[in-house]
């Protein structure tokens, strides 16, 4: 294969949850320009539908299609699996993107905040790769294996994370179930990685990194000297999802500008508390 092929993914089908903004549509914008064509789904349907036309009307080699996917619930994961299988056959990427996060102090975080967070983090993720383990079977070849492609963070490698204590927790469960998966799933070519972002623009991050200021602030603390960026998400998801990374799997791969490796001082946790 020449070097140029290494990211070309064209003709493949990936799903991205909680794609309509963030990381989400990040990666989505990636993989079209190599040529994906990609499913959309988040919980509100006119925000993917929305978003897979901004996306179509950049003029990528893929194609968009947004559609609502909610992941909260049993039910909602079993609607959305059916959604999928009505538009293919077969899935050569899934990314499982959606995440919900909570931060309260410790004296008062809730109960609830707990099981919710894991529903949408740790729960649906497993739940909806094993109700698409038989499209991404279809797709999976010794060659060419099917991806996973899991959203942990940063905050699940860096203690600390304010006060999103659920949050970093989940997204630690989101590594290790990775490497769970991989070893179940490699045998039968299907890749299961995991990315940890740092801090990235997102409804997440607004509060923090929202502005010019807040941006310039947060790089002092990250050793890259920098927030991420789109194509910081893009290089890696592309990696992946491409032949390029068709022999990596049970890996986690920190996006955060070096701050996995820096000294664990607490204004560097702190920056961890959600991707």
């Amino acid at each position: 294969m020449t070097p140029d092929k290494l990211f070309d993914l064209t003709g493949k089908t990936a799903l991205i949850t909680g794609a309509a903004t963030g990381i989400g549509y990040m990666a989505a914008e990636g993989l079209m320009g190599a040529g994906c064509n990609v499913m959309i789904a988040s919980r509100k349907q006119h925000a993917c539908e929305g978003a897979a036309k901004e996306l179509n009307s950049l003029g990528l080699r893929g194609k968009a299609e947004g559609f609502a996917g909610d992941v909260g619930s049993e039910e909602g994961i079993n609607a959305l699996v059916e959604e999928v299988k009505s538009r293919t056959d077969r899935l050569n990427i899934l990314m499982n993107n959606a995440g919900k996060t909570w931060g309260a102090p410790f004296e008062e975080f809730p109960y609830e905040a707990w099981s919710r967070v894991f529903d949408v983090n740790v729960t649906a993720m497993f739940v909806l790769t094993q109700k698409l383990i038989p499209l991404l079977k279809a797709a999976a070849t010794p060659e060419d294996p099917a991806r996973v492609i899991n959203t942990g963070s940063i905050g699940g490698i860096l203690p600390g994370g304010g006060q999103a204590y659920s949050y970093g927790v989940s997204k630690a469960a989101v590594h290790f179930m990775t490497e769970t998966l991989s070893a179940k799933f490699a045998p039968q070519h299907i890749t299961v990685n995991a990315i940890a972002p740092g801090p990235f623009m997102s409804k997440m991050m607004a509060f923090a990194i929202g502005t010019e200021e807040q941006r310039e602030e947060a790089g002092k603390r990250i050793p890259l000297g920098r927030v991420g960026e789109a194509e910081d998400i893009q290089g890696a998801v592309l990696y992946l999802a491409s032949r390029a990374g068709a022999y990596v799997s049970g890996h986690t791969i920190p996006i955060a500008g070096g701050m996995n490796a820096a000294p664990r001082t607490s204004s560097a946790s702190a920056m961890a508390a959600q991707d």
